[in-house]
């Protein structure tokens, strides 16, 4: 391996990194949110994690017209047209943030930082008290993690070898030989189940959920600890027809040791101003939120097929 290989493995490009979750594992964790995801599911609150590139995210009702982003950035991404400043979203922004410093009315953010193996894992360890005392850890999110495979393998094996408890949420689309890489060092998949008929799982994220089935199963029975997770949709995901699919799926692994059980985690609306400040359109146009007696319902139901589930309300 060369050197500047090396080098690459060691970073990763993330979005975000979070303190004190009290969500995604079992205890206090940090987050890091690394970016890209081969899934484009419709009702993503997170648009600016899908596409692994720079991004300049827009919040046009704080901009003055100005014009100094326009004159720092070195590849066109700002113009003005008409008097108004304009980002010109199918100009590749190459993630220098000279635009997001010389922006005075936090008008500005550039989507992506590339941080180092050992800078995250840093941040991780400035809260490793916070885990001894709480049970808690490290928990990697996105995007999707397993998209950048090597540099979140390197991350949990540093964590590992500190002692954190880790924890990867993941849609599971990725090769088998790349998950089973990586969950050597996972005490904790969080694993995302979104639509258990197939076309349906393609209309609604983009790709097929074979893949997907079959390393949830492999972790299953390779004796991996797995939490599944359902983002739920009215309307999408939430009939009993749906529901009763993914009792039937995970049937034979409920009393394992290993299964975790069912995170139900209801539709929100908190990131839907953000495909407006990335020039993209969201596609869901009417409200797919579930009311408390709708959740109560799903809830019940997985309950009474004596699974562990928990209602997560952010």
């Amino acid at each position: 391996m060369s050197h500047e290989q090396g080098s690459v493995e060691r970073k990763a490009r993330v979005f975000n990194l979070q303190k004190y979750n009290m969500y995604d594992g079992p205890g206090v964790r940090s987050m890091a949110f690394l970016k890209g995801c081969p899934l484009r599911c419709k009702w993503c609150s997170n648009p600016e994690s899908q596409l692994r590139a720079h991004e300049v995210m827009f919040k046009s009702a704080n901009c003055a017209n100005c014009g100094a982003c326009v004159a720092v950035c070195p590849v066109g991404v700002h113009k003005m047209v008409d008097g108004s400043h304009v980002v010109d979203h199918g100009v590749q922004c190459i993630g220098c943030c000279q635009c997001e410093r010389a922006c005075m009315y936090s008008a500005l953010q550039v989507m992506g930082d590339d941080r180092s193996v050992d800078e995250i894992v840093e941040f991780f360890d400035e809260d490793k008290d916070f885990y001894r005392m709480s049970g808690g850890g490290i928990t990697l999110s996105g995007g999707e993690v397993l998209a950048q495979s090597e540099a979140t393998l390197a991350i949990l094996m540093a964590s590992k070898a500190r002692g954190y408890h880790t924890a990867i949420e993941t849609c599971g689309y990725a090769p088998t030989e790349t998950i089973l890489k990586v969950a050597r060092y996972v005490d904790l998949f969080l694993f995302d189940i979104k639509q258990m008929d197939p076309v349906k799982h393609k209309f609604w994220t983009g790709v097929n959920n074979e893949q997907i089935l079959s390393n949830v199963r492999e972790l299953l029975e390779n004796g991996f600890n797995v939490r599944v997770r359902m983002p739920l949709l009215k309307g999408v995901n939430d009939s009993k027809e749906e529901v009763d699919a993914v009792i039937a799926f995970f049937k034979p692994y409920r009393y394992q040791k290993n299964f975790d059980g069912v995170d139900l985690l209801p539709y929100h609306k908190l990131g839907v101003g953000k495909y407006a400040s990335l020039g993209r359109d969201y596609e869901i146009k009417d409200d797919p939120s579930l009311t408390d007696e709708d959740l109560n319902r799903v809830e019940s139901w997985i309950e009474d097929a004596d699974f562990k589930v928990n209602l997560v309300r952010h």
